[in-house]
Formats: structure tokens, C-alpha cells, sequence
């Protein structure tokens, strides 16, 4: 146990270790310095290799509706009870359009590593644990069909977001890790109100409280209900999107950000918010029956 802590305080620390040939811990061939982006590579490849093998192999067609409340258009299911006493799962769905994403997610993450090879050399494995930590996240908010469990990778991604920015970042960047913070947090709580009034009013009609997506989808709601509601989820994809006047925190948190959260930032977080209006907004958003 004891040498189970050293590892991972070495790696995520970087307290390199010299007592060996040069590795990441005794008997590891590999540079303290490089430690995290091989376990970063490592990660990443058996992880793409086996997304474009279920792209071949199952061809998703992208004009199906995403979902609908008496089909089943996902690839691949996982369903299990996580809390059961409060209806909630952890229910991971795989269709097209999830598919294409996660694609963009592990391209990335290997470009994003590819930035920081030579730009980052302090902390090198807790800033490669953390780009981990992000698309960790962000592959949950892209597979997750209960909407508890969505708001639990959502709200995740925004400590490592906060750590990438706040450690590696430039002269300004504990003012925008904190606008950052602030911006995105607020939105996330008026989705979270708007989960948990969806949440309720099913329960009370239906007698059945759960998170699920597609049972949620066919809620009966009043009109004024529905508004406000899809108001509360817009607010949080608009600023993650980001819509004006929401967008004020990107600029700071694009200049002051290392190349590496830039590109996780530009090319997959923002990615976030058009997805949940697709996913959610449109198709999941009550509408009045």
C-alpha cells in the first residue's frame, strides 16, 4: 500500500525519482518528465482503436432521430442501478452522433498532448492527469441518458478545467479561472433546478421518480411549466456554448489558458453546449401537452 501512494504522489507530483535507470517509478524505462504523456498515449490509443472499430463495424446512421421515446436507436447500452431509492442509473447510451464526438474526444486529447510536450515541464504528470480527467468527463456528458448522472460528468469537467487553467495558465489566469468558474457554475445550478423540477413533476404524475432520459421526455407539463424549464436548461448550454452576453468568460479563458486547455477548451467543452440543446433541449426539452 505504502508503494502504491509513492507511485501516484511521483507521478502526479513529479517528484522524480532517481534511484533507477531514469523512470517514472523504480524498473519504468521511461523519463520522469515523460511519464504522464505515456500514460496519457497509452490511454488514448486502445480507446480510439476500438471507436473506429464500432464505427466500421455497426456504420450509425446520422439521419435517425437521436431518440425517441418508442425506439431504441443506441449502438451500445449500459444500464445499471446506481441509486435506486431515488430512480437513479447509471445508464450509458452509444448512438451516432455520441459516436462521432468521442471520436473528436480521443483525436484531440492526443493533439492536445502533442502541444504540451515541450511547453509544459513542471507538473508534467498531475497536468497530463487532469487533460485525462477532462475527456473522462466529457466522454460521461456524451454517453450519459439519465439526467443525474449527465449533471455529474457536466460539473465534473470543471475541475480539471480549473486546475489547467489556474496552474499552467499565463499572468491573468486566476481572474479567469474564476470567471470561468463562476459563469459555468451558475448556469449548471439553473439546469440542476430545472432536473429536479422535471424530476418532481414526473414523479407526481406518473407516480414513478426517476431520471431517465427517455422517460422523461414524455412528461405532461403546462405550457408555462415547460418554459420555464427549457429556460433552465438553456441557460446552461448557452454559457458553455457560449451565447452572447454569456460569452464573456472565453476570451479570458482562451488567452490565459496553456495550448493544451486551449484545445480541449475550443475543440470539445464548448462542443458541450450545442450537444445538450440537441440532445436535451430539443428532443428531451418538456414541451406542453
Amino acid at each position: 500500500m505504502t508503494t502504491l501512494v509513492v507511485i501516484l504522489r511521483d507521478t502526479l507530483l513529479d517528484n522524480h525519482r532517481t534511484d533507477g535507470p531514469a523512470g517514472c517509478w523504480p524498473g519504468w524505462p521511461v523519463a520522469g518528465a515523460r511519464c504522464g504523456r505515456a500514460g496519457f498515449l497509452w490511454a488514448r490509443w486502445p480507446d480510439l482503436l476500438v471507436l473506429l472499430w464500432l464505427w466500421v463495424s455497426t456504420k450509425p446512421n446520422l439521419q435517425t432521430p437521436i431518440a425517441t421515446a418508442s425506439g431504441n436507436p443506441w449502438l451500445l447500452v449500459v444500464n445499471a442501478p446506481w441509486i435506486p431509492q431515488l430512480g437513479i442509473q447509471f445508464h450509458l447510451a452509444l448512438d451516432g452522433l455520441s459516436l462521432i464526438l468521442l471520436l473528436l474526444i480521443n483525436i484531440l486529447g492526443i493533439m492536445a498532448v502533442a502541444a504540451s510536450w515541450r511547453s509544459v515541464q513542471e507538473r508534467v504528470g498531475f497536468f497530463h492527469f487532469n487533460l485525462l480527467w477532462i475527456l473522462a468527463a466529457l466522454t460521461g456528458v456524451f454517453l450519459a441518458v439519465d439526467l443525474f448522472l449527465f449533471y455529474f460528468f457536466w460539473e465534473m469537467m470543471l475541475v480539471p478545467l480549473y486546475f489547467l487553467i489556474g496552474i499552467w495558465g499565463h499572468e491573468n489566469r486566476i481572474y479567469a479561472t474564476l470567471k470561468f468558474f463562476l459563469f459555468t457554475q451558475a448556469g449548471g445550478l439553473l439546469m440542476l433546478l430545472a432536473i429536479l423540477g422535471l424530476y418532481v413533476i414526473h414523479g407526481q404524475t406518473t407516480g414513478v421518480y426517476t431520471f431517465d432520459y427517455q422517460a422523461l421526455m414524455n412528461t405532461a407539463l403546462s405550457p408555462n411549466t415547460a418554459v420555464l424549464l427549457m429556460l433552465g436548461f438553456f441557460a446552461a448550454f448557452a454559457v458553455k456554448l457560449p451565447v452572447v452576453p454569456v460569452h464573456t468568460w472565453l476570451p479570458d479563458a482562451h488567452t490565459e489558458a496553456p495550448t493544451a486547455g486551449s484545445v480541449d477548451l475550443a475543440g470539445l467543452v464548448l462542443k458541450v453546449g450545442a450537444y445538450g440543446m440537441m440532445r436535451f433541449l430539443i428532443l428531451c426539452s418538456p414541451q406542453p401537452r
